[in-house]
């Protein structure tokens, strides 16, 4: 992808929760397309994974440890960027969690911890590496919703509050950051295999032959399906787009 207004190279990219799933997915093919990557996650063991694989592939990368929901740690985690690479142009919110309880039964502390990884580490992040793509003229942010962003579940109450929170969140950055040069566009990723995903369909009977049954593509996504959208996203390819929440899916969001 290292060609044209795809080429990423010499542009540094902030993949939160990169280590594993979708996460992997966008950092690889960002680091694919000649970013330099910080892989962002509480889990250094599996971020070093993903780094000796950018590495053999000829990109730099660096394992970044913090706690993505709290403010100091997500300054020091942007300062530590530009301090090791030299600057910050792209900026991928994908941590996350997910509390599989029906409304009624769902405790506030699991709430505010869901809440608080998927959305509130997002503004966090967000508002870290802002001066830093303001002062060199402009940067790509990309936001990970979810096909909860747009339907409801029974099981899915915190989540699908901040995964909906995510696009208008996106919303609000691509207005208010336009001036600056600064595109911020959301995912909506559909049933895609990773390891949340592979609980799911221990916890749900008959998960996964209803998403196949409703699925065009007839098949659970990948996380390399996510490469070729971080790619566009991240790249000049993308700079008249913003505000926008894409689905990834396989036509899921779709069907009637």
């Amino acid at each position: 992808m290292k060609t044209g207004q795809f080429d990423l190279s010499g542009k540094v990219a902030i993949v939160t929760g990169g280590n594993g799933g979708i996460g992997l997915g966008m950092a690889r093919g960002l680091a694919n397309a000649g970013a330099a990557v910080a892989i962002v996650g509480r889990n250094e063991a599996k971020s070093i994974t993903a780094i000796a694989e950018f590495e053999r592939g000829g990109a730099k990368a660096i394992s970044v440890v913090a706690d993505v929901t709290d403010k100091a740690a997500d300054d020091a985690m942007a300062a530590r960027v530009v301090g090791e690479i030299g600057r910050i142009d792209i900026l991928v919110n994908n941590a996350g969690i997910n509390i599989r309880k029906p409304p009624h039964a769902l405790e506030l502390a699991e709430w505010n911890s869901v809440i608080q990884t998927n959305l509130t580490s997002a503004f966090l992040c967000s508002q870290a590496v802002y001066p830093t793509m303001k002062a060199s003229g402009g940067g790509k942010i990309i936001n990970i919703g979810s096909m909860m962003s747009i339907f409801g579940a029974s099981f899915t109450p915190a989540y699908a509050a901040s995964k909906g929170g995510i696009v208008q969140f996106t919303r609000s950055c691509a207005c208010a950051w336009a001036a600056d040069n600064i595109q911020t566009n959301a995912v909506l990723p559909g049933w895609i295999d990773t390891d949340l995903t592979k609980r799911a369909r221990k916890e749900i009977d008959g998960l996964h032959d209803r998403v196949l049954a409703r699925t065009p593509a007839a098949r659970w996504g990948a996380i390399d399906d996510f490469a070729g959208i971080a790619v566009f996203l991240a790249s000049a390819a993308s700079d008249f787009v913003t505000g926008t929440a894409i689905p990834i899916d396989g036509g899921f969001s779709i069907m009637g």
